[in-house]
Parts: C-alpha cells; structure tokens; sequence
C-alpha cells in the first residue's frame, strides 16, 4: 500500500509533465500567408523539386521488422572515443568540429558557426521514448566558443533539439538562420525574433561582416508534429571571399548537386550525409555511396561524413556508414577524414584516416 501511495503520485507527475513537454516540443505553427510567397510552397505544402517515392505502410513494416530482428550489430560493442575540447583553438585557417551525427562546427578564419546542434539525450518530442544517443556529446554547451551564426537545417528532432535552442539563446548571441516557417518553432521556445533569419532556397545572409550563409536545395521532407512540409528543408552553402564549406543536411541523391558545385564551388570541404539510410526511403536519404557521388558532384574537396555513430535511425549496422563511406572515398580518390566526436579537424592539414570505429 505505501508503494502504491509514491507510484500513483510518480505516474501522474510523469503524465503532467509529458503533457507540457510533448505539445512544446512540437513547436510553434508557421505563418502560411508567409510560406505562399515561395516557389517550393505548393498546394499547402513544400515540395521537393521531383516526386518522392512513397512509403508504404508494408515496406515500412519491413523497416520495423529489421530493426527489431536483423542481425547486424547495431550499437557500439566499446565507448565511442570522444575528444574534449582543445584549450587554446586558433583562429586563423579553416577548422571543421564533429560532434555527433550532423552536429557540427565550423570555423572561416575565425567566424565560427553551428550547425544543427543537438545534444538531447533522445531524438524525440519526449525524453522518455525515442532513439537514444550511442556516445554522449563531447563537449558541453557552455563549451563551446563565442558563436557568430547557428544554422538548422530543418526541423526533425535529430536536427532541431528545442533544448539546445533554449540553452544556446541564453549562452549565446549568435544569430539563427533556417529555412522558411522553422522560425515559428524558436519563436514557440523564446529566441528573440530579431535574432531569426528565414531563408527560401538560393537565399543568402551575411553574417560578421564577411561570411556568407546560403540556403540551397535538398530532397527532404519536413514535420515536427502531426504535419508534414508546413516548413522547408535546405542544404547550406558557408563561404568567405577565400573558403568554402558545404553542408548537404538531410538528402536524396539528385541532380541538384551539380548545380550546386557549378554555381558555388569548388568546395575546401563537405559535411556529408552519410548514415540513415534504406531501400524503403531513397529519396531522403543518401547511402554512402550516393553521399561520395554527391560530393563529387558539388566538388566537395575534402569530404567529411556526418549523421552517423550517434542515433540509430535505420536497420543498418552501426559502423556500416563509416565503413562504406572510406571504401567509396578511396575507389574515386577522394579526401577523407573522419574525425572522431568532439574533434577539430585543421581542413588543410590532414592526417590519414584512423579506422577508429573497426572494432566498436
């Protein structure tokens, strides 16, 4: 009976508390009058420039079934290694920071901007359900160096953690650039609204008076709560007059690639989607394979694999993507590196690839 008298109690804080954190997770609701006045925004919703292929409730049920029964190795066997954060960064060069999945950080001679950060322990409107991370972040929010812009890609929860924007608000004074209607969901969870900037594809912005963010295309979709494609999808473009940096997001393989290097590159480098992937989905999601033929096309320079290692996302093995993504880069000579949590990567002063993940 007494155990009774602390359960019931626990379960209804439990229930009062997934009822506040789940609706706000969700987000805010975009401003459509807003959204109307893009090219991507169709029929009361955004669109990919070709049709996706549809996912069906079958071949989705085959998605479960290998997640829950496949035989390949899923999650990490040891620790995954992390770096902790150098003391002393310099500032000079181009400097590249992984910190799981598409977190990441990346510093133009001394403008340092954030890419998709997200350090919540699951990916999900509840921190009670969910994909749980494999390793935890390598660094600590209050870590991070002074920030000049931070930029999410889109709005899935492994991309957009309304904690870490609530956090990062407080720490920080940088800027958030996002694709059009994400703003509702950081104005729903307190940034200022002068410090959001909502970019439409080919839009760009400036930000320290010399680095130039763009938003771009991608094959995506969107959706936080019960809607999907009320908000755009982008991938990123960050360029000083002397380096160029470009970030897939969350993609197909499409032709939009080419014209992304055409008009933008040569890259010095790429942060590339690699992991997530499955025949269920091929508009969504790049394997490794398609990921090294992307950055060839966007003349990527040195290529940097990212969203992988930290969530599992889809029935494949835990280092599969890291795996495929070296043996892809080395049969087209491309340049890789792929950096362990938490490490900075010195664009133009490489080390050979350390298999860190054989044997994990």
């Amino acid at each position: 009976m007494a155990k009774l008298r602390w359960t019931v109690p626990a379960m209804l804080g439990a229930l009062a508390w997934a009822v506040w954190e789940i609706p706000l997770a969700f987000g805010g609701r975009p401003d459509l009058d807003v959204m109307k006045r893009s090219p991507q925004f169709r029929d009361g919703r955004f669109r990919n420039l070709a049709p996706a292929v549809p996912l069906t409730s079958s071949s989705m049920r085959g998605v479960l079934r290998e997640m829950l029964t496949g035989g390949r190795r899923h999650r990490p066997a040891a620790p995954v290694p992390l770096v902790p954060r150098p003391p002393d960064n310099p500032a000079d060069g181009l400097h590249i920071t992984w910190y799981g999945h598409a977190s990441s950080l990346v510093e133009i001679e001394g403008t340092r901007i954030l890419l998709d950060p997200v350090w919540a322990t699951r990916v999900s409107p509840s921190r009670l359900v969910g994909p749980r991370r494999l390793h935890e972040p390598p660094h600590r929010l209050e870590e991070l160096p002074r920030l000049d812009a931070i930029i999410i890609s889109h709005d899935h929860y492994d991309h957009l953690d309304a904690t870490a924007v609530r956090t990062l608000t407080r720490l920080q004074e940088a800027p958030f650039i996002v694709p059009l209607g994400v703003g509702a969901h950081l104005r729903r969870w307190g940034v200022p609204a002068e410090r959001i900037t909502e970019l439409d594809w080919h839009d760009s912005t400036e930000v320290a008076g010399v680095v130039r963010i763009t938003a771009e295309e991608a094959q995506h979709f969107s959706g936080r709560a019960f809607t999907r494609n009320n908000t755009l999808w982008a991938s990123w473009i960050i360029a000083n007059e002397s380096r160029r940096v470009f970030y897939t997001a969350d993609s197909g393989y499409f032709d939009g690639y080419q014209r992304i290097g055409e008009k933008y590159g040569p890259f010095d480098a790429a942060l590339v989607q690699i992991g997530a992937y499955h025949p269920a989905w091929p508009d969504i999601h790049m394997t490794p394979e398609e990921g090294v033929a992307a950055h060839l096309d966007a003349r990527g320079g040195v290529l940097i694999p990212v969203h992988w290692a930290t969530f599992r996302l889809a029935p494949h093995g835990w280092s599969e993507p890291a795996e495929r993504v070296w043996r892809e880069a080395k049969a087209h000579d491309v340049t890789l590196t792929v950096p362990r949590p938490g490490e900075r990567i010195d664009v133009d002063n490489l080390a050979p690839v350390d298999p860190w993940w054989e044997g994990l």
